[in-house]
């Protein structure tokens, strides 16, 4: 039977419990423990889809397409468990299916309720993790904080989990805030509050995880384990890293967290292997040389709206070239307005465009792809960044000035990029292309070198695409497709004929990358990047 780890956080929110769950799988995984990840989102909506990603962060899409939130990144990177829909719990999906459950008549006539019947719904969820993927332990990431209204029937489950598995099988650890006030003192008060909040829902925290600018010393930790009810064994700091949230999976195991956590879990004798994590420190700490990739979107966008596309540029920078990475972020509506797009591009060593929706910079994206294929800079286009590379050919190349994509105008003569309802004379319906599917690459082409393969996996996240109609013209251009979609023929990359590396691809490679194995065509693209250096 799966072991269950709950983890809750107090205080205030963002204070990385996504993060330190990822990291508590990444090491427990360094013992040789196969684990689950699981994030408990209280918000009512179904799944990420609809959300903003200013609100919420980037959508992060799972091989079997579920839209989910941004931890479950988190948990993909640090650790290698492949996660589903089912490693995404919502208060939405859970009413969803209680309210369904009660229309087929399931609950006999009774009193439909919060507890027992969501609470139920829920436990049912986790429970069901740790059954089918046979995981030695399951660590349940409960969104929100304690105290929200949002979060009681999360807490309420927790609570009933940790009873009915008892000791040994399940523990709770709760992440709260250490701030530091004027003068440069650590004040324990709020973690001592938060910690009274999760003992009035049932709950005593069997280790606390304190996030804090610097480490706490041995006197704050033995006031904490005094005042929260825990031993003074159990109390670890959760502080700033230098360089990378990466530095954790070290940081915390020199602690002896995970040591704490195996022994309370009543696990022996699994021995440690943190090569990996002090292999990629190693590399971050003493880089050979340094590249600068300019990452170009809207103005106002934040670094979590495209996080799995910076952080799969910084794994391949580290692992596979050994190299500092720096990002610029270029707003591309500045652009749109410049007079001079050689300045503000030209101290650049490669460009990229990640996925993104509207039409707000439009022309000063169209501007960095135009620039980045005329001045040979290496490019990488991602989803948009990629319809960009066809649009800007008409444009520029077939001299079709209305070129555009049936997103921003309806009503263009050329619309080289449209929903593929439209490609095939339907009515639009805007259906979202998600999860993986197979992409098939043409050989001798730049792409079939990176993968060393001619059929990949890849996922998806799109509703538009580029018209098939359109391949004969673009080609004739300089502007040559070398990959499509096995399913429905849709074309799936785009390769600059004359250039050094100019990459388009329809799928998103970041969803997979990760720290020690980077995806080899964020690899590819940095090579070229220093190359360019």
């Amino acid at each position: 039977m799966s072991k269950y780890i709950l983890v809750t956080s107090g205080v205030c929110s963002s204070l990385g419990k996504g993060v330190a769950s990822s990291t508590i799988g990444s090491l427990l995984e360094c013992h040789g423990l196969k684990i689950a990840m699981i994030k408990c989102d209280p918000y009512v909506n179904v799944d990420a889809g609809n959300i903003s990603p200013y609100q919420h962060g980037e959508v992060y899409v799972t091989e079997d397409g579920a839209e989910t939130d941004l931890d479950l990144g988190n948990f993909s990177r640090f650790t290698s468990v492949n996660l589903t829909s089912d490693n995404c719990i919502t208060i939405g999906k859970v009413y969803d299916q209680v309210i369904k459950n009660e229309r087929a008549g399931r609950y006999n006539g009774r009193t439909v309720q919060v507890i027992p019947h969501i609470t139920d719904e829920i436990k049912r969820r986790i429970l069901s993790v740790g059954a089918q993927s046979g995981a030695d332990v399951v660590i349940v990431e409960i969104g929100g904080t304690v105290g929200d209204i949002e979060a009681i029937p999360y807490l309420e489950t927790a609570r009933q989990l940790v009873h009915e598995l008892g000791k040994g099988n399940s523990i709770s650890v709760h992440l709260a805030l250490v701030p530091v006030i004027t003068g440069g003192e650590l004040k324990s008060k709020p973690v001592q509050h938060s910690v009274k909040q999760l003992q009035e829902a049932g709950i005593q925290p069997d280790i606390l995880l304190c996030r804090c600018e610097v480490p706490i010393d041995k006197s704050l930790k033995k006031k904490l384990a005094l005042f929260c009810n825990v031993s003074e064994s159990s109390v670890f700091t959760s502080a700033d890293v230098e360089k990378s949230i990466y530095e954790l999976p070290v940081l915390f195991h020199k602690q002896g967290l995970d040591a704490e956590i195996l022994k309370k879990l009543k696990f022996t004798d699994l021995k440690c292997n943190i090569k990996p994590w002090t292999q990629f420190l190693a590399k971050l700490n003493s880089p050979e040389k340094k590249v600068t990739i300019g990452l170009i979107g809207k103005r106002d966008y934040l670094d979590d709206c495209i996080k799995s596309v910076k952080e799969s540029l910084f794994h391949a920078a580290v692992t596979s070239c050994n190299a500092e990475l720096e990002i610029k972020k270029i707003d591309s509506e500045s652009l749109e307005r410049s007079r001079d797009v050689k300045s503000a591009l030209s101290g650049l060593d490669g460009i990229v465009i990640p996925g993104n929706m509207g039409n707000r910079g439009f022309l000063g994206l169209l501007a960095a792809v135009k620039y980045a294929r005329e001045n040979k800079m290496p490019y990488l286009g991602i989803d948009l960044g990629m319809h960009l590379m066809a649009i800007e050919t008409a444009r520029s190349l077939a001299k079709w000035d209305d070129a555009d994509s049936t997103e921003f105008i309806q009503n263009t003569t050329h619309p080289i990029v449209s929903l593929p309802e439209e490609q095939a004379g339907l009515s639009a319906s805007g259906l979202m292309k998600l999860g993986a599917s197979e992409v098939k690459i043409v050989k001798g082409s730049k792409l079939n070198s990176i993968y060393k393969k001619t059929a990949v996996l890849e996922r998806h996240r799109n509703k538009h695409s580029v018209d098939r109609r359109y391949k004969e013209t673009l080609e004739n251009f300089g502007l040559t497709v070398t990959a499509s979609s096995a399913a429905d023929g849709q074309i799936e990359a785009f390769e600059w004929n004359e250039h050094p590396w100019g990459i388009g691809v329809q799928y998103h490679p970041e969803f997979v990358s990760r720290p020690v194995k980077p995806h080899p065509l964020f690899t590819a693209f940095i090579q070229a990047a220093l190359e360019k250096k």
